[in-house]
C-alpha cells in the first residue's frame, strides 16, 4: 500500500486553499487598528494641500526604499524622492538621476493604489513584475519578466551556503500557478466591495494567499505587498499613499519572514499571522500619523509667519530646518552652516540669523562661538546627545 505523502506546505493542506481565522481573538486588534487608520485619514483630510503632498511623498519614498530593502536591493533615497515629488505634483527639494527599476517600482505602487478600483488581472499583476526589473535580470541574474514562472524544478525560499542550504518554504509546482492564480484573483475580485469581510484582515489575507503560491520567478515580495497597498486603499476607497505598512515590515523583518513562514507551513488557520500582520498596520498607522503631525507643524509655521518679510537666503535655511523634523537638525543652525548653505558672509549670515530670532522664527541657544538657532516650534530644537 502506498503511504500518503506527508503534508508539510499550506497549499498541500485539503482545506487549501480555504484560510481561516479567529474573528474573536483578532477583535480587540482591529478595533484598535481602525482607531489608529481613521485618526490617520482625520489628520490628512484636516491638512490637505501642498502639505498632505509632502506628507505623502515622505511616506511613498519611505516604503518604497523599505520594500525593496526587504529584499536585499538598497535603492537611493533622493532618487526615489525625487521621482515621488513629480508624480505628486510638487517641487523637488533637488533632482536626482532615477534608474528605471526604481521608476518600474514606483509604477507598481502608483498604480496599485491610483487604480484600487478596477479588476487585479494576471496581465496587471504580470506587468507589475516586469516593472520591477526593466533589463530583465536581478542582481546579474536572468529573471522571467512579466509572466508566471515556468521552470520545472521546485520553486524554494533557501538560506546558507552551497550545499548546506536550510529550504524556509517551497512553492506549488509551476504547472499549477495559472490555476492557483485564477482561483487567487477571482477571490480578491469578488471581495473588493464586499461588507463581508474586515479590510484589513482582507490585506493580510490576500498577501499571506499570493505569497503562498509565490507565482513569479522572482520579485513576489514586492508585489505582494503592493497587493496590500492595493487592498488597504479598496477598504477606504481612496487612492491614497498614506499608510507605510512596508516601512512597518521592514522596522520588523525577522517576525515578517517568522510569521508568514509559520502559516505557510500550516493547515489554514492564519490567525497567528493575521495578529501580527494588524499589530504592524496600526505601527504604520502610528508612524504615518507622526508624519502627518510634522506637516501640519510646518504648515502651523507658516501660516503664523505669512507676513513675515524673509529673504531667499532665510527662506531656503527656514525649509532646511523644517524638512529636517522634529529634533533632527543636528547641532542647530550655526552661522557657518548659514554659510554654506546660502553663500553669505559671516556679516550677513550673522545679521540674518538674528533677524530672524528677533522675528520669533528661530530661537537662540547658547552664546558666543557656540550660539546655535532652532526653529521655534515647541519640540523642535535639537538636544545635544538627544
Amino acid at each position: 500500500m502506498n503511504k500518503p505523502p506527508t503534508l508539510q506546505w499550506l497549499w498541500q493542506s485539503p482545506a487549501w486553499p480555504t484560510l481561516t481565522f479567529d474573528q474573536d481573538t483578532l477583535s480587540a486588534a482591529l478595533a484598535r487598528a481602525r482607531l489608529e487608520q481613521g485618526i490617520l485619514i482625520g489628520k490628512a483630510q484636516a491638512l490637505a494641500g501642498q502639505g498632505l503632498a509632502h506628507a505623502i511623498r515622505d511616506t511613498w519614498s519611505g516604503d518604497a526604499v523599505a520594500t525593496a530593502a526587504i529584499e536585499g536591493e538598497t535603492i537611493d533615497i533622493a532618487a526615489v524622492r525625487s521621482s515621488v515629488a513629480r508624480r505628486l505634483g510638487i517641487s523637488p527639494d533637488f533632482t536626482a538621476a532615477v534608474p528605471r527599476s526604481v521608476e518600474g517600482l514606483l509604477d507598481v505602487m502608483e498604480d496599485a493604489a491610483a487604480g484600487w478600483d478596477s479588476d487585479l488581472t494576471h496581465d496587471r499583476l504580470c506587468r507589475w513584475q516586469g516593472a520591477l526589473f526593466p533589463a530583465g535580470h536581478s542582481l546579474l541574474r536572468p529573471v522571467a519578466t512579466g509572466r508566471y514562472r515556468e521552470r520545472d524544478e521546485p520553486m524554494q525560499i533557501v538560506s546558507g551556503p552551497v550545499g548546506k542550504e536550510a529550504v524556509h518554504y517551497e512553492a506549488p509546482p509551476s504547472r499549477d500557478v495559472p490555476r492557483e492564480m485564477t482561483r487567487f484573483l477571482a477571490w480578491f475580485n469578488g471581495t473588493r466591495a464586499g461588507a463581508s469581510m474586515d479590510g484589513i484582515v482582507r490585506a493580510g489575507l490576500a498577501h499571506a494567499w499570493f505569497e503562498t503560491i509565490h507565482p513569479f520567478e522572482d520579485g513576489n515580495g514586492r508585489v505582494g505587498r503592493a497587493i496590500v497597498d492595493m487592498a488597504l486603499a479598496q477598504s477606504v476607497r481612496l487612492p491614497h499613499r498614506l499608510h507605510g505598512v512596508s516601512a512597518a515590515m521592514r522596522a520588523r523583518q525577522a517576525q515578517y519572514y517568522e510569521e508568514l513562514n509559520r502559516a505557510q507551513r500550516g493547515s489554514g488557520d492564519v490567525t497567528p499571522w493575521l495578529a501580527w500582520f494588524i499589530e504592524t498596520f496600526i505601527d504604520s498607522c502610528s508612524g504615518a500619523a507622526r508624519m502627518l503631525d510634522e506637516s501640519i507643524a510646518r504648515a502651523r509655521f507658516w501660516a503664523e509667519h505669512r507676513n513675515t518679510p524673509l529673504n531667499e537666503r532665510q527662506r531656503k535655511a527656514l525649509d532646511r530646518m523644517l524638512e529636517a523634523g522634529p529634533g533632527h537638525f543636528e547641532g542647530g543652525m550655526t552661522v557657518r552652516k548659514y554659510r554654506a548653505l546660502t553663500g553669505a558672509s559671516s556679516a550677513t549670515a550673522s545679521r540674518d540669523l538674528a533677524d530672524l530670532a528677533n522675528a520669533g522664527l528661530l530661537v537662540r541657544a547658547g552664546a558666543g562661538r557656540s550660539t546655535r538657532y532652532d526653529i521655534a516650534i515647541p519640540g523642535w530644537g535639537w538636544t545635544p546627545g538627544g
